[in-house]
């Protein structure tokens, strides 16, 4: 699948492929970088199907080895700034074969002296398939390492669609991100870096460079609405915003859709064990959605949704498969359904069962973030001897104020939008962001409810 990526570029060599305030390339210096590296991997003496690590964020370079690295059939392991701390894990679960950094001013290689013997590898290495390795966020336990036929997530890409100036949120080693940058290859799109990932840094490229699309997540969104970043630059070129990874909150989602009329808003679904589905939100201002696409099938068991996938990941290095027989993956996520329209309502692991009643944190989040004062609020599930479990929420503040004021301002504001056994009952104030690298609320979860 990679020379239908190699076509598709050369078509437009001096068409602007990445673009950001530190560097810029087009299709044909691209290209020109990619050869680059593949000389060098061929003088580093890296074989064909070796799992190869790199660490770098979206740049050129980084781009180019990510296509050289397919080209030459190996197993790649993309790693972020953000999960720097996790590095050596990472190399350690994937047993990488050889780590190459970008840190630098020329890429530096490392061989690990490590034997990559997984089955997975050696499925990917007899179909002489260029493989993908990613970890889940970890939210819940250990991190997962996802293995996925690189081949496969790439011909989702061959159907001709419209070309975007494309502001990338997600990293090299998220699905959303790979999703995105793939899509902008194959159409001949415009991959926008931004100097950061803070509402004002995304605001300034939108501006700079006209962005047209901004794939991110409900916890970035609601960042962006406090921080009104949006008031100091001109996002008329932003026709698309799309969100996922975690529920929408529906009062961040309508104070979006005043403060962006002309923008499409559109919720998207995936995981990176299956990849990420077509969707069509049923309008901007809405949280059902239908999904699917010709390679995906969909079905709802007990509520939660299930899907199987052409583009699956072949499995876990570090879990057991968790398909079931017919090649069904369960999701863990609640739905409500609509005929073919689908509401996501929270993870089942995330859901809070006071005395036998559900209470999904989406939800009550929602209404207390429409409380002045608030600046992020996290709802979760603690353990109560009588109960079972009480809905608790872990709040940041604009400005100061003691729990008992806080708590006091919660109960009024909610007693006539919340059943009483939605209301937090304990209340944690913290100053620390309510969300990990990857813009996704950070729920803490306890041990049985994993």
């Amino acid at each position: 699948m990679i020379d239908f990526f190699l076509e598709k570029m050369k078509e437009s060599p001096s068409h602007e492929a990445v673009v950001s305030s530190a560097f810029s390339a087009n299709y044909g210096e691209l290209i020109k970088l990619m050869d680059n590296f593949t000389c060098w991997l061929e003088e580093k003496g890296i074989p064909e199907g070796a799992v190869v690590s790199f660490d770098g964020d979206y740049s050129p370079s980084s781009i180019a080895l990510f296509l050289s690295l397919t080209q030459n059939k190996n197993i790649v392991v993309p790693l972020s700034q953000d999960s720097y701390r996790h590095f050596v894990e990472f190399r350690e679960i994937a047993s990488t074969e050889f780590d190459i950094s970008l840190l630098g001013d020329e890429p530096r290689l490392i061989a690990t002296g490590r034997e990559a013997k997984h089955d997975l590898y050696k499925k990917l290495r007899e179909t002489k398939s260029p493989g993908l390795v990613l970890f889940s966020s970890g939210s819940t336990g250990k991190s997962k390492a996802i293995v996925q036929d690189l081949n496969k997530l790439m011909g989702k890409f061959s159907k001709q669609r419209k070309p975007l100036r494309m502001l990338i949120f997600l990293q090299l080693d998220h699905i959303g991100g790979v999703n995105s940058l793939l899509y902008s290859l194959a159409n001949k799109g415009t991959v926008i870096v931004a100097d950061g990932r803070s509402p004002e840094k995304v605001c300034k490229a939108i501006d700079n460079y006209k962005g047209e699309v901004l794939p991110t997540s409900p916890t970035f969104l609601n960042l962006l609405i406090l921080s009104k970043a949006y008031e100091s630059y001109d996002l008329t070129s932003l026709k698309l915003v799309t969100y996922g990874t975690e529920p929408m909150q529906e009062s961040t989602l309508k104070r979006l859709g005043t403060l962006f009329p002309e923008t499409q808003i559109q919720q998207t679904y995936g995981l990176s064990e299956v990849g990420i589905l077509r969707s069509k939100s049923k309008s901007s201002d809405s949280l059902w959605m239908k999904v699917g696409g010709e390679e995906f099938t969909t079905k709802i068991v007990n509520g939660t949704l299930w899907i199987k996938s052409d583009s699956a990941m072949l499995g876990y290095l570090n879990a057991p498969s968790p398909f079931d027989d017919e090649g069904f993956l369960d999701t863990g996520d609640m739905v409500e359904q609509e005929g073919e329209w689908l509401r996501i309502l929270g993870r089942k692991s995330e859901i809070i069962n006071v005395g036998g009643l559900k209470v999904f944190p989406a939800e009550v989040e929602s209404v207390l973030l429409e409380m002045d004062n608030v600046e992020d609020v996290v709802v979760f599930g603690e353990d109560n001897p009588i109960t079972g479990k009480m809905v608790a929420a872990k709040f940041k503040l604009n400005t100061s104020e003691t729990p008992r004021e806080i708590k006091a301002r919660m109960f009024a504001y909610c007693k006539d939008k919340l059943q009483p056994y939605k209301i937090p009952s304990k209340i944690i104030l913290t100053e620390d962001d309510t969300y990990n690298e990857r813009f996704k609320r950070m729920r803490r979860l306890d041990k049985d409810s994993h």
